[in-house]
């Protein structure tokens, strides 16, 4: 399977039930159980794997590389303290190389609904590299001989706080992607915005006519907005970069030496290239989950954002011929297997249902962010998941909206001006010379008799001449002003 993160057909695949044909047996404190006897994993492993067929996905590849980076740092931390026998150490580091380096990712088969806290993913990732260490030295799969997975690959570690760093981690290792995919979003919209500048159209408030604005005042606004999502996530994400490894299990650091938080930090910098600190409060690092739902936070922002602008555009492209039509969004699949020549705002439609998703994420995130107990949250699996899914799923969405919409829209300036001409709510220019109430008045007459406001203007002899052009001045409306009054 790759990398893929996502088992077909139940919870043994048909290449698993003919691996499976060949088994070894291992024991546990529960007692024994065949394992494929080609699995790096063990039997720990296979008891998640079994007890936990839910959604039949894998876990995803950035947790994967979190979780076998802090193995990575944990043995050379440990050689470096002399604590672990280099031999052992050196063999730990590279088999978590050779996983990193995208060897061996098949074998990470824990499903994200799984056991508290995230322990049997941690076990899957101990034992992974424990077979694979072994193997390197010349010992075989499944005798943990001479390196075992909880006494070695584990060593200084508890779930507890591996599984915490990892979110971490692995969030921060997807952000620039994310942040870079929201760039070239912005860059997209006010690129338009530049191109759009000039062309007058309807406002619209509570979905009725409202005063002239720019089209490209629009689409700036759009660029400005994912800029201020952007900064906002890339500013939420800095409080995650404190890092509470060494807590062990309740966050004491109890089996863990001193210099071991400090190391770990420091090795952890070096092989990520990430900013990452020691943190100042492990057992409060420990206890909450508030930094990881806080980002989520941001997130579930962004996409409420990304989701208003995308039925924007959904709605100012609405037509061709009985909808608003101002924009013409490029055609990227035919859109109706029954209607010939439809097409649909197909790429706007696809970010409304990531963001849809993303917005149900953060929920998840929440309530289970809130259901920790007193020194550990157990949930941490799930908000791991739905965490760098959003994070994955926005990023995907951001750059394919910008690639494959923004930047080929096109506008219809004849259509845009076709309604500004008609909007009733022109008259809120005359207001400052006849009053609220006689304006209130022309608008509802214009209506009535389906004339636009300059010829119902014209016809009363309401205001003439200089006075009316500057008045319905519609470009000079889109700006800060008084009509009648610029100098």
């Amino acid at each position: 399977m790759g990398d893929s993160w996502f088992e077909t057909d139940g919870a043994v695949t048909e290449r698993e039930t003919e691996a499976m044909s060949a088994t070894r047996v291992e024991r546990d404190p529960l007692g024994e159980l065949p394992v494929p006897a080609d699995a790096l994993y063990g039997i720990q492993t296979e008891r998640a794997r079994r007890n936990f067929p839910i959604s039949h996905l894998r876990p995803l590849p950035a947790f994967v590389d979190a979780v076998v980076q802090i193995k990575k740092a944990a043995a050379l931390t440990h050689k470096e303290t002399r604590r672990l026998d280099p031999k052992l150490a050196d063999a730990i580091v590279r088999a978590a190389d050779e996983v990193l380096g995208g060897q061996h990712r098949d074998q990470f088969v824990v499903d994200p609904y799984q056991a508290g806290a995230g322990t049997s993913h941690n076990m899957n990732v101990n034992e992974v590299l424990a077979n694979r260490a072994n193997e390197l030295l010349g010992a075989r799969r499944g005798a943990y001989a001479p390196v075992h997975p909880n006494d070695h690959v584990n060593m200084a570690q508890s779930t507890n706080d591996v599984i915490p760093t990892a979110i971490r981690l692995a969030a921060l290792a997807e952000l620039p992607a994310l942040l870079d995919a929201m760039r070239t979003l912005a860059a997209a919209f006010l690129g338009k915005g530049r191109a759009f500048d000039r062309i007058l159209k309807s406002g619209r408030t509570h979905l009725q006519d409202a005063t002239p604005i720019r089209l490209g005042q629009e689409f700036t606004a759009y660029g400005h907005t994912v800029e201020r999502n952007r900064d906002r996530v890339a500013g939420t994400a800095d409080a995650l970069r404190e890092l509470g490894i060494g807590g062990t299990a309740v966050g004491t650091g109890l089996n863990a030496e001193p210099a071991y938080p400090g190391l770990m930090v420091k090795h952890l910098r070096a092989m990520t290239g990430l900013e990452l600190r020691e943190g100042k409060d492990r057992v409060q690092l420990m206890q909450s989950m508030g930094d990881a739902a806080a980002f989520s936070g941001a997130l579930r922002t962004y996409a409420m954002d990304l989701g208003k602008i995308a039925s924007d555009l959904r709605l100012l492209a609405s037509g061709p011929r009985t909808g608003l039509a101002e924009i013409v969004l490029p055609p990227v699949q035919p859109g109706s297997s029954i209607m010939p020549g439809k097409v649909n705002p197909s790429i706007p439609e696809m970010v409304n249902m990531v963001c849809y998703q993303a917005l149900g994420n953060d929920v998840t995130v929440a309530a289970a962010s809130e259901a920790g107990q007193l020194e550990l949250n157990v949930m941490m699996p799930v908000i791991a998941h739905n965490l760098l899914f959003t994070m994955t799923i926005l990023a995907s969405a951001s750059r394919v909206f910008a690639e494959r919409c923004v930047e080929g829209i096109e506008a219809d300036p004849a259509q845009a001006q076709h309604w500004l001409e008609r909007s009733p709510a022109l008259v809120t220019a005359l207001a400052p010379k006849i009053g609220y109430a006689e304006a209130a008045k022309l608008a509802k007459e214009a209506v009535a008799k389906n004339v636009t406001v300059r010829q119902l203007v014209m016809e009363k002899g309401v205001l003439k001449g200089k006075d009316l052009e500057e008045v319905l001045d519609l470009l000079a409306m889109t700006e800060l002003g008084v009509p009648g009054q610029r100098t």
